[in-house]
């Protein structure tokens, strides 16, 4: 225990200075002789009633001392206070999306589960930061809206499913969603983490234009490429990830490009994404001061109430 205002402590003898310095005497005169025996047993039960009131005012001055003294205890919570930051997942969900080309455990996984099983924890983890989800195939819709409640996020990417945005690949759609609802955020720092596993087939617009258009609005664009084979090396592959195309709009972005080709480079994709944007819940314990001022505040009221009532008595 410590106290907020230790200084506090040093009116602590100021009534005994008062009466030390202050005392009146009382006046040279005439007085009344009475014998000692008339009021014996008076004399004593005003001496009784003396100390008690005496050790009443020294009680509540005691504690009305400590109250202005601020006596405070130090202690830690675990909640996780806000970072001001918005991050919107942008996750492809083209028909490639299904290909089992992953593995754990010895079986065969597809792309799509292994995103889940994987962002799905990356978000839990994320306590403190506003989380959403913008999904793209033929079109792209928010299938969460930015929210604090991570759980929420999780289960949506879980629920994920091929099939109900088409199953082409709009990059340059799903970005430009995901780059307008965040420019309508008043988040200090906004973050956007698109995953794609395929080439630009239906965009609107080039994707490098949103990826502009999100760093004017000073939004960074991290990017995933997915997948076993690069568009640049097996470019007549139907299902060979655009992942020059993904590190270009990272880097128009001022963000950062991961290859994922594997479960171990999906987990590590995970862990550095992490350290670029710290993770609210690795913070130190939040720490503050719990007040206790009112026990002793308290005290001295009553004790001040309980001799008030003696003296009009």
């Amino acid at each position: 225990m410590s106290f907020a205002f230790p200084l506090a402590l040093l009116l602590l003898p100021l009534p005994l200075l008062a009466r030390r310095f202050l005392a009146v005497t009382a006046p040279a005169g005439a007085s009344l002789r009475v014998d000692a025996g008339t009021f014996a047993a008076a004399g004593a039960a005003q001496g009784r009633g003396r100390f008690l009131d005496m050790a009443l005012l020294i009680g509540a001055w005691t504690a009305l001392v400590l109250a202005l003294a601020g006596p405070r205890l130090a202690a830690t919570t675990d909640l996780v206070t806000s970072s001001g930051r918005e991050i919107l997942l942008t996750l492809d969900l083209s028909g490639s999306m299904l290909n089992e080309d992953f593995s754990l455990d010895g079986r065969p996984l597809s792309r799509l589960e292994a995103v889940k099983r994987v962002a799905s924890r990356f978000v839990a983890s994320r306590k403190g930061d506003r989380i959403g989800m913008v999904i793209f195939g033929d079109r792209a819709y928010v299938a969460q809206p930015p929210t604090f409640d991570v759980a929420a996020v999780a289960h949506a990417i879980d629920g994920a499913q091929i099939g109900i945005s088409g199953r082409s690949t709009a990059i340059a759609d799903g970005l430009g969603l995901a780059t307008r609802r965040l420019m309508q955020s008043d988040a200090k720092s906004k973050v956007i983490v698109l995953l794609s596993d395929g080439a630009d087939t239906s965009g609107k617009v080039p994707a490098s234009d949103a990826a502009r258009l999100a760093a004017s609005h000073g939004i960074r664009v991290h990017t995933i490429a997915l997948g076993p084979e690069d568009l640049e090396n097996q470019p007549q592959s139907r299902d060979a990830v655009d992942a020059a195309a993904l590190r270009a709009m990272a880097e128009l972005g001022g963000g950062a490009s991961f290859r994922v080709r594997t479960m171990d480079d999906l987990t590590a994709m995970a862990v550095a994404l992490d350290q670029l944007e710290p993770n609210p819940m690795k913070r130190p314990p939040l720490r503050y001061w719990q007040a206790l001022w009112v026990w002793p505040g308290g005290a001295a009221l009553a004790l001040a109430l309980l001799l008030a009532v003696r003296r009009r008595a």
